[in-house]
């Protein structure tokens, strides 16, 4: 099975980075409003907060995996939650590839799969370089309009 860029890792500890300062600014907040919490308690919730976060997205790196099958897209990931995830061919309706500003910088793309049916519409192979993603778009594209004569399973 394919691995994500290493890279993602970096998104993944900027996002966590930034949710732990978040809850130190508004434990700060609280603090002088209130006067009723040490000034430890901000600063060891960002540290708390950051470790965390930095342990998450190591280890949601290690579980994401993809593959393209003979007839799906099957995905594996998760952390707390294991996901396993088949999008078959014939149910692929469109394909997307995504660069957002810091995936940009980065050097990363995300390719979407949106499906036919309403629940998880979309599936999301995210931290992939922009050559591999346009790459995988295409052989989606491509293995989408070969299946178009097959029945939906």
């Amino acid at each position: 099975m394919e691995t994500l860029h290493p890279r993602i890792r970096l998104l993944w500890i900027g996002r966590a980075a930034l949710g732990a300062v978040a809850l130190g600014v508004v434990l700060a907040a609280i603090d002088s409003q209130l006067y009723a919490l040490p000034t430890a308690v901000p600063v060891g919730a960002v540290a708390i907060g950051l470790v965390l976060g930095v342990a998450y997205a190591v280890r949601r790196y290690r579980q994401w995996r993809f593959e393209l099958q003979d007839d799906a897209l099957y995905l594996e990931r998760g952390v707390i939650t294991f996901v396993e995830t088949s999008v078959p061919f014939v149910r692929v309706q469109h394909v997307d590839t995504r660069f957002g500003p810091i995936e940009r910088a980065l050097g990363l793309s995300s390719v979407v799969v949106y499906t036919a049916g309403s629940r998880n519409a979309d599936v999301r192979v995210p931290g992939l370089t922009p050559n591999r993603a346009r790459a995988l778009q295409d052989t989606l594209r491509e293995l989408a309009v070969e299946s178009e004569t097959e029945d939906a399973v």
